[in-house]
């Protein structure tokens, strides 16, 4: 089966079998707890074709992570905006910020015209003082110990560093059996300083026949408009840690707990399974980088990429 097709089978799944539940966004989801999806990295790079991912976007955030950022300039500095919603939310609710009512603007924006635009005047002045004030930056552009502390800097209780993404693609080198090639995101005692707790928690690689594989756990999952990302974001970084190891890639595994279609995604997602499953593009990377730790976003290409268009909803923050 294709790759892109298991994952419209699950949008029917959840359509059709998913419990109405409550969420923390007050938007509510229709939800299963547990399903799988598995990806033969060799057919292809998993890049939706029913409505266009902004791959740019996948890789940057990618690289941001593996860096150990969690400050949106960089994202921003790469035009990437798909976590200034949470950062944006701490300056508005705190007492330094001064402009219009802003209450609930993650669900009003996109409905309410006049707020839309008080949103964008906001934002744009936000993103431009992140940019621009170092100090702003650090206070409100910081989202505290998110993905890429927990990869590269956990804290252990002797106040030491573990660099688990380091110490994983060493281990895949040096003892490619080991069953225990895992980086951790979910880290209990960490995650009240974060501005969203990890929804991808951990992922574990394997190695077999010459090949690479990963398969990610995620606790909590929107189909729609994260999951594509996901999708995408840990193939390349499978693909990337192939290379670094000299592996070809082997599957990528999605498995997942709560796995939810937004309320207000439902006409979105009617539309993206109308459309027609096109073949995945062909990723290729800079050879001459070695190590995931020096790539950057000019040195990802994608050849046959023909999606159908962006679809667009409204984000639950």
């Amino acid at each position: 089966m294709n790759g892109e097709q298991a994952y419209l089978d699950m949008c029917k799944h959840v359509l059709h079998n998913g419990n109405k539940k409550g969420d923390r966004t007050n938007t509510g989801t229709y939800s299963v707890f547990g399903y799988q999806l598995r990806f033969d990295l060799s057919q292809g790079f998993p890049l939706l074709t029913t409505k266009r991912v902004p791959f740019r976007l996948v890789a940057s955030e990618l690289l941001w992570f593996i860096k150990g950022d969690t400050n949106i300039r960089y994202l921003l500095e790469n035009n990437n905006n798909i976590w200034n919603e949470w950062a944006f939310k701490s300056w508005v609710e705190s007492e330094e910020y001064t402009g219009p009512n802003m209450t609930d603007f993650g669900n009003r924006c996109q409905v309410d015209s006049a707020f839309n635009n008080q949103y964008r005047e906001q934002m744009t002045l936000f993103k431009d003082k992140v940019l621009q004030d170092d100090a702003f930056a650090a206070k409100f552009g910081d989202l505290g110990s998110v993905y890429g502390k927990q990869w590269r800097d956990w804290k252990t209780s002797q106040n030491k560093t573990i660099d688990q993404l380091k110490e994983v693609v060493d281990s895949i080198r040096t003892n490619p059996d080991s069953r225990r090639h895992i980086v951790s995101a979910w880290n209990p005692e960490d995650v009240p300083s974060m501005a969203l707790p990890p929804c991808h928690t951990m992922f574990q690689f394997y190695v077999a026949n010459g090949k690479l594989s990963c398969q990610l756990y995620q606790r909590s999952a929107d189909i729609f408009l994260g999951v594509p990302f996901n999708i995408a974001s840990y193939a390349l970084l499978t693909h990337l840690i192939a290379h670094e190891c000299n592996l070809e890639v082997g599957d990528f595994i999605h498995t997942f707990g709560d796995a939810h279609i937004y309320s207000n995604h439902i006409e979105q997602v009617n539309v993206q399974l109308g459309r027609d499953v096109r073949d995945f593009p062909e990723l290729i990377l800079d050879k001459d980088k070695t190590s995931i730790f020096d790539f950057d976003v000019n040195d990802f290409e994608l050849k046959n990429y023909h999606p159908h268009p962006t679809i667009k909803a409204p984000i639950a923050v």
